[in-house]
């Protein structure tokens, strides 16, 4: 299930993200590659512990916290402090599968990487190439959205970036571990939530057909949910 989410972050949030990652200390992006993805990245990022990552990582965990259409498709138990990475002109990332675990730093925990997310901090006019290409079982999904927004997909997924061929394209990227393992299981849920959240624009909180979907929902979570 791929998702993109529009305005995670306000215009105004992403000015002043923008403004810290231009002061910015960058580092290779092989730093926190698995043995295999080093052979295939060729980006900047900001050093995982860099008091730049903490802050505006803060900003971006916030962000996901207001809202509802990423606890909807995501489900969190628990998210991997977000980081930040860059791509100039002739850096990609080519086709790979990320971690199934990640270690969390100075925190000793570790997290299953269910969900994979790009929150997109370079508008699309700012550089050419540069699309997140996810392939599922219906293709290839390219991803190019407005600074801002947010794509959620499965971790699961062979994914790549094309290379940038002009400007640069910066984005925040983190991973999820979702109450709910299963794939299916996680888009079940999040289409019965959409549809339940248009049923209760029609119908009132207290219509018993309002009622039963809800418990449903629920009750269909409380099955699922590993917390």
């Amino acid at each position: 299930m791929l998702v993109c989410i529009p305005k995670v972050l306000t215009a105004e949030e992403v000015a002043p993200c923008r403004s810290v990652l231009e002061k910015a200390e960058w580092i290779d992006g092989k730093a926190t590659a698995g043995q295999q993805s080093a052979l295939a990245k060729y980006n900047m990022q900001v050093p995982e512990n860099s008091a730049a990552a903490r802050e505006l990582g803060e900003i971006v965990l916030r962000a996901l916290g207001r809202n509802p259409a990423f606890t909807s498709a995501a489900l969190p138990l628990r998210v991997f402090p977000p980081m930040f990475n860059r791509y100039d002109a002739g850096m990609k990332f080519d086709a790979h599968v990320d971690n199934a675990i990640r270690f969390v730093p100075n925190v000793n925990v570790r997290i299953r990487t269910d969900i994979s997310q790009t929150l997109f901090l370079s508008d699309p006019g700012e550089y050419d190439g540069g699309e997140l290409v996810i392939e599922d079982t219906y293709g290839e999904q390219r991803v190019k959205l407005p600074a801002g927004d947010l794509v959620v997909y499965p971790a699961t997924s062979l994914h790549r970036v094309e290379p940038v061929t002009r400007g640069s394209r910066w984005a925040s990227f983190f991973w999820t571990q979702s109450m709910v393992k299963d794939e299916s299981e996680r888009a079940l849920l999040y289409n019965f939530d959409r549809a339940l959240i248009e049923t209760r624009a029609t119908l009132s909180d207290s219509h018993h057909a309002v009622l039963a979907l809800t418990a449903t929902y629920h009750n269909l979570l409380r099955r699922w949910s590993e917390v």
